[in-house]
């Protein structure tokens, strides 16, 4: 198969601690518990062959996004950024959106809902009404860990909201190690979701405490995404650093492009690049 042009990551993090509250990582997160930088981010995927990134957020802070914008401001290879905003003040959030569009590489929305504990988050009114505001603004909001608290919900989200693109994180975070009906329902929910033209997802962060994580491990969650929202809703993702928990960039990167690169060309460049290209598109020019 012919080379693939371009090579995007579509979900990059860094993070400075101390600059944000990162309430969820510890030092029970042994490797993850340090600042990661650019230029860290930078050496890990230039090795690995692939030339710009969308950095995305990691903690429910304007410290954290500030820090990411000013990362991208620094770095040419750092195309855009997913950052945050207070989905429940509407009005805070519409200022915060303005000052963040003054930058050219914000280029999306997303918040850590799956460390609120309410289920029905992103149906609450005030909530509703600043994701219609973020679809008027023509930008994408990303679902990060949508299983199985959010997965099933998404599809009435999207269909309230058929102007915003929805953007599922990690495949919804496909149970791997949970058996078989586990995978069978999170199949059954995902496929509800990609039902909707206004979906993409991410193949990025599927690494799972106690299930193997290769190229053969990971086909069936891949075929999967593949034939519910085929490759041209469909974007590469390392998930970096957290990836490290499963394997270094490279090795995650080899075993993804193990299987996408078993796609014809156009399908394959889809899922490196057009697909980011085209949800990001204020920053993936």
């Amino acid at each position: 198969m012919p080379p693939v042009t371009e090579r995007v990551d579509a979900h990059l993090h860094v993070w400075r601690l101390g600059e944000g509250r990162y309430r969820w990582l510890g030092p029970r997160h042994g490797r993850l518990f340090r600042t990661f930088g650019a230029a860290e981010a930078r050496e890990a995927l230039t090795a690995a062959g692939v030339g710009r990134a969308i950095l995305v957020q990691a903690d429910d802070t304007a410290e954290d996004t500030a820090n990411m914008l000013a990362q991208a401001a620094a770095h040419d290879w750092i195309a855009g950024v997913v950052g945050w905003l207070p989905l429940e003040n509407p009005a805070a959030a519409a200022t915060l959106l303005e000052r963040w569009r003054a930058h050219h590489a914000f280029a999306g929305v997303r918040t850590l809902v799956h460390d609120d504990p309410r289920d029905d988050l992103l149906f609450r009114p005030e909530v509703r009404r600043t994701l219609a505001h973020i679809a008027d603004a023509g930008l994408p909001f990303d679902v990060p860990d949508a299983w199985p608290r959010h997965l099933h919900r998404l599809p009435s989200l999207a269909g309230a909201l058929p102007e915003l693109t929805l953007v599922v994180d990690h495949l919804g975070k496909p149970p791997r190690a949970d058996g078989r009906a586990a995978m069978d329902e999170w199949a059954r929910q995902l496929r509800a979701v990609a039902e909707h033209p206004n979906t993409v997802a991410k193949v990025s962060g599927l690494f799972a405490p106690g299930a193997p994580f290769t190229a053969a491990a990971l086909r069936p969650a891949w075929e999967i995404a593949l034939d519910a929202f085929g490759p041209d809703r469909l974007m590469y993702g390392g998930d970096w650093p957290v990836s490290l928990l499963g394997a270094p960039y490279a090795d995650t990167h080899a075993i993804l492009a193990a299987l996408i690169d078993e796609l014809a060309p156009a399908e394959a460049e889809a899922v490196w690049a057009g697909t980011a290209r085209r949800v990001y598109a204020r920053a993936l020019r």
